[in-house]
C-alpha cells in the first residue's frame, strides 16, 4: 500500500474568484498562514492572478482527468500527487481520498470545480473546527474536513 500523507485537511469551494478571495481574508484575518492554504482551480488568467497575488508565487499547471486544466499551488497538491496512484492520473475526486475524503465528497468538490469554483484547502488538524467555519461562513460551499482514512 502506497504511503499517505495523514495530514488533514478542510476543503471549500468558493464560487468564484471574488468569494475565494473573501475566505482567504477572512483565514489570513484569524491567522491561518499562507503555509497552510491550497488552491485548485480552472486554469483562466483571474485564476493564476488570484494565486501570485495571495501566494506570492506562480502557480503549478496540471491536466487533469475530466477537469482539464487546472492551476494549483500548496501542500494539498503534493499529498494528492505523491504516490500511487496519483493527481494527474485519477483525477481530483479519486485523489482526495488519500487525505481522508469520502468518494462522493471527492465528486463534489471535482464538480464544484469544474463549474469554475475555487477549492481552497486547509492542512492542520489543530484548527480544523475554525477553518470550516471560517470557510462556511465565507461562502465555501460544501466545506468539510477529511477524516476518512480508509483505502484507495
Amino acid at each position: 500500500m502506497p504511503e499517505v500523507d495523514a495530514s488533514q485537511f478542510t476543503i471549500g469551494v468558493f464560487q468564484d474568484v471574488a468569494w475565494a478571495e473573501r475566505g482567504l481574508d477572512a483565514l489570513k484575518t484569524q491567522r491561518f498562514l499562507n503555509e497552510a492554504l491550497s488552491l485548485v482551480a480552472k486554469d483562466t488568467p483571474e485564476n493564476v492572478a488570484l494565486i501570485e497575488k495571495r501566494f506570492s508565487a506562480a502557480p503549478v499547471r496540471l491536466d487533469l482527468p475530466r477537469l482539464g486544466p487546472v492551476v494549483a499551488i500548496g501542500s494539498l497538491i503534493e499529498a494528492l500527487n505523491g504516490g500511487q496512484p496519483n493527481l494527474v492520473r485519477v483525477g481530483l475526486a479519486a485523489a482526495l481520498k488519500r487525505v481522508g475524503f469520502q468518494a462522493h465528497d471527492g465528486q463534489i468538490f471535482e464538480a464544484l470545480t469544474g463549474k469554475g469554483g475555487v477549492l481552497v484547502a486547509v492542512k492542520g488538524e489543530p484548527r480544523a473546527a475554525d477553518a470550516l467555519a471560517v470557510l462556511h461562513s465565507f461562502g465555501g460551499g460544501n466545506a468539510a474536513i477529511g477524516a476518512w482514512t480508509g483505502r484507495l
